[in-house]
């Protein structure tokens, strides 16, 4: 998505145009998001509210990845790693409109960052694998979104260590 300076919230700021590193990241979508979200402003801001309104959804997961959902089941939660590919590339400092001053983007959920990568903790409501098909709770992106990635949600891992009083 091309953005300019006109499009930007008081307080936004740009990132410079010289990046430091060569776009040489390779990504293969493994396949799509099917959702009920058809435009950003329909879009639920994050899986709480995607939850409240209903936003289940589908995963449709290309035959050259099938055979790696073997191991996935029903009930289990998974992390999705999405691309965001409606979203701009281009702020440091963005305006969210729910913060009275402008934040780094690495500080916010935003969408729009310099590698527009969605993270999504969901469970899994309904598997055929030889189909590649997985039904999801919900999902806060929009219809047709590129899939990167799935990794399975372990608590033995994933939840942080209690901090010492």
């Amino acid at each position: 998505m091309n953005a300019n300076d006109t499009d930007l919230r008081e307080g936004e700021v740009r990132f410079i145009n010289e990046a430091p590193f060569a776009p040489d990241g390779q990504l293969r979508f493994i396949g799509r998001v099917r959702s009920p979200w058809r435009s950003r402003s329909d879009c639920p801001k994050n899986l709480r509210e995607a939850r409240e309104r209903g936003g289940s959804a589908l995963l449709e997961i290309a035959a050259p990845y099938r055979p790696a959902l073997s191991g996935l089941a029903p009930g289990q939660w998974i992390m999705l790693l999405t691309w965001l590919h409606e979203a701009r590339r281009d702020l440091a400092l963005q305006a969210p409109r729910h913060a009275a001053e402008p934040r780094g983007t690495f500080s916010l959920r935003s969408p729009v960052r310099p590698n527009p990568i969605g993270l999504h903790l969901v469970r899994i409501v309904g598997l055929d694998a030889s189909t590649g098909s997985i039904a999801i709770d919900a999902v806060d992106v929009l219809d047709g979104t590129p899939l990167l990635d799935i990794k399975p949600y372990l608590p033995s891992v994933d939840i942080p260590p209690m901090e010492a009083d």
